[in-house]
């Protein structure tokens, strides 16, 4: 199974991206999807989940009101539309998938390579 990121690019502030992530593979259930980035000398922050089951989100503090997470189960895809953008949100945008491999039966999670977003003041 692998995570492909996407939408990603150079924005200008004020701006607004839409990022997606696809799971290949047919054989891995998705439980739970999330959207963390990794700034250049930061740690990686965790901003934005969602439950495949009933679509409960959560959000990091620093990006409520301008991210909003959703899903398409149909697709095996989850998007992050990003409002308002700040030069502060320059970042890889990871995607990361939580689920059970159904041909082990083993709990996994699984990261993209990332999609890089930068934003211009």
């Amino acid at each position: 199974v692998q995570l492909v990121e996407s939408g990603g690019g150079l924005v200008q502030a004020g701006g607004s991206l839409r990022l997606a992530c696809a799971a290949s593979g047919s054989t891995f259930s998705i439980d739970v999807w999330a959207w963390a980035r990794q700034a250049p000398g930061k740690q990686r922050e965790l901003v934005a989940s969602i439950t495949t089951t009933d679509g409960s989100t959560k959000y990091a503090d620093s990006v409520k009101d301008r991210f909003t997470i959703s899903r398409d189960n149909a697709k095996n895809t989850v998007y992050l539309q990003i409002d308002s953008l700040k030069p502060e949100d320059t970042a890889v945008y990871l995607c990361n998938a939580v689920g059970r491999d159904l041909t082990t039966s083993k709990y996994l999670e699984i990261w993209g390579q990332g999609t890089l977003v930068t934003v211009s003041s």
